[in-house]
């Protein structure tokens, strides 16, 4: 005679079914915490206090509802949080960095718009929970609404939080996404790893271009390159210019250079594979784009979260860093008074850069 199992000896059983259903959508790992973040509420409270979110000030809105979950959405009891690998294979992105003819993209946003992927895969996961729970509520995110990511993953012990602000997992890193499924489903919960790994290592903080790390765990964004080329609307101070190099969309250097992520995994998920040549681009064929181009060919990608003003913003101090070629300064002059003043502002100042360096040549 079989035994029936108790609740919470089916509960476990239910929560290695869903995380076997997660590997089949994709997802490398889940785990499940419940709704307290007293822990972490003082830091992110005194983070924007010190006004190191800049001006990402959807960070200060429903700040409530990102510190207690179950003020987003009533129902939840637990919430499952999930991690999907996204580093494309053979993309050499320190070859790519130490080529100042290049362009640097950020990894994460050389394929499709990880938002609708993993939001279709997190839903996809919950449909299916939905046969396990008749009466199952939920609702997915992925970067898309006020929630603590990262709090969230570290409770739900999908890693720890470096001395960069990243979620780093011992295997694998910390080359993915995170996404969240809101649920009433009674799972149990995860527990977080039982220490920091990162111990004495400060190489994210010594290689950081801007010193945006101020602290270990702490990020000023108004520093970080990642803010400066993406979240930044407006000129980007002068003094920042030159650290940026050929970075013209985020920046990767926190995790190319952190130990635990020598090791790592690519991803195989072909949606995230490089797109239009993206992974290492002439900056001077870049530059020569029309606005119908740059959304033609960032057209499903994360790379729409810049316009096309901003994009050439960044192309003119990337290139305004690199070699003083006949190529690059026809690219920079054939731009001029064709977006508007301030990408000419940055077009001057890179011509000014690069007749500097024709000066010290000679």
């Amino acid at each position: 005679m079989t035994k029936t199992p108790s609740a919470s000896q089916q509960a476990n059983l239910d929560k290695e079914t869903i995380a076997g259903w997660a590997r089949s959508l994709g997802f490398q790992a889940i785990g499940v915490t419940d709704l307290d973040l007293s822990e972490h509420e003082p830091a992110f409270r005194e983070w924007l206090a010190e006004g190191f979110a800049g001006e990402m000030s959807y960070l200060h809105r429903n700040l409530d509802k990102r510190l207690q979950p179950q003020l987003l959405e009533p129902y939840t009891c637990r919430i499952i949080s999930a991690r999907m690998n996204y580093l494309p294979a053979d993309t050499q992105p320190l070859e790519v960095l130490e080529n100042s003819e290049l362009a640097y993209v950020s990894r994460y946003a050389l394929g499709r718009d990880y938002h609708k992927v993993l939001r279709r895969r997190l839903a996809q996961l919950a449909q299916r929970i939905n046969s396990l729970w008749p009466n199952h509520q939920y609702r997915a995110f992925t970067d898309s609404a006020p929630v603590l990511e990262k709090a969230l993953g570290l409770k739900a012990g999908l890693g720890w939080i470096g001395k960069n602000t990243l979620l780093i997992d011992p295997d694998d890193g910390s080359w993915f996404f995170l996404g969240e499924i809101y649920t009433n489903a009674p799972l149990p919960i995860d527990q977080p790893l039982d220490q920091d790994h990162c111990g004495k290592c400060s190489a994210c903080i010594t290689v950081c271009p801007t010193d945006a790390i101020v602290a270990p765990g702490k990020l000023d964004a108004r520093k970080c390159i990642s803010y400066l080329t993406i979240e930044h609307k407006d000129a980007i101070p002068e003094a920042l210019r030159a650290p940026i190099g050929n970075r013209v969309f985020g920046c990767d250097d926190c995790q190319l250079f952190c130990p635990w992520n020598r090791e790592a995994p690519s991803t195989e998920e072909t949606d995230f594979a490089p797109r239009h040549g993206l992974a290492n681009a002439q900056l001077v064929d870049l530059m020569a784009w029309t606005e119908v181009e740059f959304l033609k060919k960032t057209e499903g990608s994360a790379m729409r979260r810049v316009g096309y003003v901003q994009w050439q913003r960044n192309l003119a101090v990337a290139l305004g860093n690199g070699p003083a070629t006949a190529a690059s300064k026809q690219a920079l002059s054939n731009q001029l008074g064709k977006t508007d003043a301030m990408v000419d502002e940055h077009i001057r100042w890179a011509l000014t850069q690069l007749a500097l360096k024709e000066a010290d040549a000679s």
